[in-house]
């Protein structure tokens, strides 16, 4: 019978585990503490205090399924939110999204200026990988850990579903989305309607797009707990699952707050996606069938944890429903 997602002992434990991952964010900050005052500033401001540190709590909660210790989860959990952190400070930034409010407060190069959050956002970035390596496990998994987070930030992760992003942004029926698409592929649409822009927009362009943007630091923080605690090939193949679901999920759900969520709940500006003509699920799939697709996944979650057999799995079944489910 698999573990139910609640427990009486289930909140007290992530709370435990997100004391653990401030703690651990606190002393890498405070290993700064001799550098440039504004800039380190600037860096606690991004950081402290924190969001819903999901992240994190995916690196507690897969390797404590595979018995691994606290101490030996908390320099990756610590590390997968500084990229987070870090990916946050340089998303809002005009040449980015141009946002002004994150977290209920105003963003990191509003409060100080562009240039800081600049260095602040490659700083933390810098700052997530000095902890890592300094995890203590042996080097195999030490390199992997490292490996893992630099492909989940960079050109083939996170970097580069923010590029299509940017890419797929404002276009209409009939425009190339992607730099790698030939505009031949578009030739034969039928007339754009500016009222519908993105009704010609590949469902499966759209996930490939947050299955980098999003997902890949969500997968990474699964895979991370995973590599600490020695897990199996097959189990990681199972958790792989899992965190593809859940970081689709996380996206579908994130994009369907932005239309109906307001800002005070939120902690960021409500509607922007339709203002900047983004491309998000419910604008490409509609609002309904985005919510059947959040079933769906919640499917693949359930089923991707059932095939792992026996064992903790309940922190990641919650934090799965969490992520479909939550209001902010």
């Amino acid at each position: 019978m698999p573990e139910t997602v609640a427990g009486p002992d289930l909140q007290p434990r992530l709370q435990a585990w997100r004391g653990r991952a401030d703690a651990a964010l606190e002393r890498a900050l405070f290993s700064l503490r001799h550098g440039e005052p504004r800039l380190l500033a600037a860096m606690r401001y991004a950081v402290l205090p924190g969001g819903k540190r999901i992240r994190p709590l995916l690196v507690y909660a897969s390797g404590h399924a595979f018995g691994a210790a606290d101490d030996v989860l908390d320099a990756p959990a610590a590390a997968v939110e500084l990229i987070h952190a870090y990916s946050l400070v340089h998303d809002d930034l005009p040449a980015m999204d141009d946002d002004a409010l994150r977290r209920g407060r105003p963003t990191l190069h509003v409060a100080f200026d562009e240039a800081t959050a600049i260095l602040a956002g490659d700083a933390l970035q810098a700052l997530a990988f000095s902890v890592l390596a300094e995890s203590p496990v042996d080097n195999g998994r030490r390199v992997a850990m490292l490996r893992e987070l630099a492909g989940a930030a960079g050109a083939d992760g996170m970097c580069g579903g923010q590029a299509r992003d940017l890419a797929a942004t404002g276009k209409k029926r009939g425009q190339s989305h992607f730099l790698d698409r030939e505009p031949e592929a578009t030739r034969h649409l039928p007339p754009k309607n500016d009222s519908d822009p993105f009704s010609s927009f590949p469902p499966a362009d759209l996930e490939r797009l947050h299955a980098m943007k999003t997902g890949a630091l969500l997968r990474a923080a699964v895979r991370l707990g995973a590599i600490a605690a020695g897990a199996d090939a097959s189990a990681r193949m199972h958790l792989d699952r899992y965190a593809a679901a859940l970081g689709l999920g996380f996206q579908i759900r994130d994009d369907l707050l932005d239309i109906e969520g307001d800002s005070a709940t939120l902690g960021k500006t409500a509607g922007k996606d339709a203002a900047q003509a983004k491309a998000t699920f419910p604008a490409v799939l509609g609002v309904e069938a985005s919510r059947r697709r959040l079933a769906e996944l919640d499917d693949e979650m359930t089923g991707a944890l059932d095939a792992l057999g026996a064992g903790s799995f309940a922190p990641l079944r919650h934090l799965g429903r969490q992520a479909i489910e939550r209001s902010h």
